[in-house]
């Protein structure tokens, strides 16, 4: 697996401590920086392709093109979902069962912006965020009580899903990237299971929750999806 290079971890750990700071107002720079640390190692471990540090980055800025323009979120509950980017792939594993990968990076979260001294209010609402990536399709009822601002979520969801959209050469790579990290289940069992996950995106009425993803995302990831699941049925 291709390991980041120095410059693109120190960039990694000033958005970091930018991101975190906003959270943590209170905390040691001390106990940031030791966090940084142990997330960005948890972002380059050398069995990641496509779950790496540059998932992170490209959802980060997802997220800043989907609220550059028009209304914005709510910028403290914004906040979270920049620190929930940090966290929702941070336990990852391709062995693991459904979810479990969702579930524990949600449990760090949790444990770990505690530790931090976030505001529990905050520390909800980047969980909600996590759980709701186990299958980008969580009912409202999930940040009911939790998120002020339901665009949020929305916002969170799309950004996820950036990848879907992105431009065919970064596509490419992204499905290799995946078939990398899957690279221990046989071809056969592999084309089956990612058309399933793909036809299901496939079939959504909505691709997309913003305004701004439907608009300028959605015919480029649907042909994204035309084109991956021809490659995988053979056809």
């Amino acid at each position: 697996m291709t390991q980041a290079a120095p410059w693109a971890v120190e960039q990694a750990r000033q958005r970091w401590m930018s991101d975190i700071a906003s959270l943590t107002p209170d905390a040691d720079a001390s106990m940031r920086e030791g966090e940084g640390q142990l997330v960005i190692r948890g972002w380059t471990e050398p069995h990641r392709a496509y779950h790496s540090l540059r998932h992170v980055v490209e959802m980060l800025s997802a997220i800043a093109e989907l609220t550059g323009g028009g209304t914005s979120p709510n910028e403290r509950e914004l906040g979270c979902a920049r620190v929930a980017v940090w966290y929702h792939d941070l336990a990852y594993d391709p062995r693991a069962a459904p979810g479990s990968n969702e579930h524990r990076s949600a449990s760090l979260a949790r444990d770990h912006l505690h530790r931090l001294g976030a505001d529990p209010g905050d520390v909800d609402i980047v969980e909600a965020l996590i759980l709701m990536t186990v299958e980008h399709d969580a009912p409202a009822a999930l940040g009911a009580g939790v998120l002020a601002d339901p665009l949020v979520m929305d916002v969170f969801h799309d950004a996820d899903l950036w990848i879907l959209a992105s431009p065919p050469r970064r596509y490419a790579e992204y499905t290799r990237q995946v078939r990398q990290e899957y690279d221990h289940v046989p071809r056969d069992l592999f084309a089956y299971g990612r058309s399933r996950v793909l036809q299901g995106f496939a079939e959504r009425e909505h691709l997309y929750r913003t305004e701004h993803a439907r608009n300028a995302w959605t015919d480029a990831a649907r042909r994204n999806l035309e084109g991956e699941l021809a490659v995988l049925s053979g056809s």
